[in-house]
C-alpha cells in the first residue's frame, strides 16, 4: 500500500480512542485501500464521492450486516475527515454520503431459561473458585450491562459495596458510575473469599494480578477470549457476552426504565444507539400480544 495514505498516523491520532477501536479502524481504512488500489487508484487524493458509494454498493452486494457497513463508512469518514483537517487533501469524499438505511438484526435477548442456566453451575466437577468467578462476571455482565472489554478491566477497588456501585472506564476513556445488584454483590464477595487460589508466588508479585478483580486459571487477568469460553461453558445454546448487556438494556426499557438513564447506565454517547432497544421492546410486546390475546 503506497504511503501516501498516511493510515498510521491517522490511527495515531486517535489518543481518545479504545485500543479496539482504533483496531477495528485500522482494519476498515485498510480494506478500503486495497479495494480502491484493485479499482487502479493509489491515493486518497483521487478519491471521489463515487467511488465511496461503489465501496458501500460492493459490501452490500457481498452480504456485509447493514451495521457493518455502517461502521466501515464512519471509519472511512472519520478517516477523510482527519486528511481534510491535516491539509493533507482539499475535498472529503464521504460527504453527502448517507449511511446505509434500516436498523440491521435486532439485538437477541436472553430467556429466562437460558438466563437461569448462565447464572447456575450444574457441573458438580467444576472447582469452587471458578464456579464462583463465573457467577460473578456473568452477574456483572447482566446486572450492571457491562461491555465485556470493561468488566476484563475493573480492579478490587472498582466495585464499592456500601453503596453498591461499580465505577468502569468505558470507550473513549470516558468513566461512569453504575449501580450493581446484590446478587452481583454477593456473587463478587464469594469470589473474593476464593481468588487466592489462582495465585502462585510468582504471580503475587505482579502488579497487575494484585489489582485485578477477576483472574483466569493462569493467575492472570481476565481477557475477553476467557469471558467467551466460561459463557460457552454454562449457555444452552451458542451465546455472545453482549448479549447479556442486550437483555440487561431490554429489560429495563420493557419495565418502564427512561431512554435517556439507560443510555448513560450503557456509557453510550449517541442516544441513537440506545433507542434501537426500545425496537426490540416492541418486538417482544406484539409477540406477547399475538401469543396471549384471546382476538389477536
Amino acid at each position: 500500500m503506497a504511503a501516501g495514505w498516511n493510515i498510521d498516523d491517522f490511527i495515531g491520532s486517535m489518543t481518545a480512542a479504545s485500543s479496539n477501536t482504533t483496531s477495528a479502524y485500522a482494519t476498515d481504512v485498510k480494506q478500503f485501500a486495497e479495494w480502491v488500489a484493485r479499482q487502479k487508484i493509489t491515493s486518497p487524493h483521487n478519491v471521489t464521492r463515487e467511488v465511496v458509494r461503489q465501496y458501500l454498493s460492493f459490501l452490500t452486494t457481498n452480504r456485509q450486516a447493514k451495521r457493518t457497513v455502517t461502521r466501515k463508512l464512519a471509519a472511512i469518514r472519520r478517516y477523510f475527515d482527519w486528511l481534510v483537517r491535516n491539509k493533507k487533501i482539499k475535498i472529503d469524499p464521504t460527504a453527502g454520503v448517507r449511511t446505509p438505511s434500516g436498523t440491521g438484526r435486532l439485538p437477541k435477548v436472553l430467556t429466562k431459561e437460558q438466563l437461569d442456566a448462565l447464572l447456575t453451575c450444574s457441573d458438580t466437577e467444576v472447582p469452587a473458585w471458578k464456579s464462583a468467578r463465573d457467577t460473578a462476571v456473568i452477574e456483572l455482565l447482566y446486572g450492571s450491562g457491562l461491555r465485556v472489554s470493561e468488566l476484563c478491566s475493573l480492579d478490587i477497588d472498582s466495585i464499592e459495596t456500601r453503596n453498591n456501585t461499580v465505577t468502569v472506564m468505558g470507550k473513549g476513556a470516558k468513566q461512569r458510575r453504575i449501580p450493581v445488584s446484590q446478587p452481583s454483590v454477593r456473587a463478587v464477595k464469594d469470589w473474593m473469599k476464593l481468588r487466592s487460589e489462582v495465585i502462585d508466588a510468582r504471580d503475587a508479585r505482579d502488579t497487575d494480578v494484585q489489582v485485578a478483580l477477576f483472574l483466569n486459571s493462569r493467575g492472570r487477568r481476565l481477557a475477553p477470549r476467557d469471558v467467551r469460553r466460561l459463557i460457552d461453558e454454562r449457555a444452552l445454546t451458542p451465546t455472545h457476552p453482549h448479549a447479556l448487556r442486550h437483555t440487561f438494556a431490554t429489560h429495563l426499557l420493557d419495565n418502564g426504565a427512561d431512554l435517556r438513564a439507560v443510555q448513560e447506565l450503557l456509557g453510550h454517547s449517541d442516544v441513537a444507539t440506545t433507542q434501537r432497544y426500545t425496537q426490540v421492546s416492541k418486538e417482544r410486546l406484539k409477540s406477547a400480544y399475538f401469543a396471549s390475546h384471546p382476538r389477536a
